[in-house]
């Protein structure tokens, strides 16, 4: 079986038709051109993709936060639906904690669609827990967010579950023949 190549990759102005693309294909384009090179030009945003040379989409993934204080808020995480249930939401979300573990972060918060039942499922197993909820948050449709906090990302244990999460994020890519370059 031959493996396919995955890697992660910060994301620059070079990729935005692929970033435009990939967030037309997910959300039916919630964010502009305008937006994104606002989260490109912030030295607080951090917009990290994946991509694969064999693909036939250039941007397989892709997931942005903002560091505000000693915090890290998710603001996007996204993979092109072509690619759901591989495991590639989970390389990514690990990707986002453990770079803003890195940058010596201390939590992780984000909104989430209550409706979003496979991506609630997708943070609770990596720990996210509900802190409340946002009344008609969603303006295409009023649906309500859960905002989900993540926190003690700077503790020693919180360091070994990331390596923890790296093994078992690299054995189910290997199911569906990804490798993590």
């Amino acid at each position: 079986m031959i493996s396919l190549d995955l890697k992660l990759k910060s994301l620059t102005v070079d990729d935005l038709s692929a970033i435009l693309e990939l967030d037309q294909a997910c959300f039916g384009g919630l964010w502009t051109l305008e937006g994104y090179q606002r989260e490109l030009d912030s030295p607080n945003s951090e917009l990290l993709g994946l991509c694969s040379p064999l693909s036939r989409s250039t941007l397989l993934g892709m997931g942005c936060f903002w560091s505000i204080l000693e915090e890290a808020h998710i603001t996007i995480l996204a993979i092109h639906p072509q690619y759901h249930r591989q495991g590639l939401g989970q390389a990514l979300l690990y990707s986002l904690l453990k770079t803003a573990s890195d940058r010596g972060l201390e939590r992780a918060t984000l909104e989430v669609r209550a409706s979003n039942v496979e991506a609630i499922s997708l943070y609770q197993k990596f720990g996210f827990k509900t802190a409340g909820r946002r009344r008609r948050y969603y303006q295409d449709n009023g649906e309500d967010a859960l905002i989900l906090w993540l926190s003690d990302l700077q503790h020693p244990q919180f360091i070994a579950t990331l390596d923890n999460w790296q093994t078992i994020i690299s054995d189910r890519l290997s199911k569906y023949s990804w490798q993590m370059l």
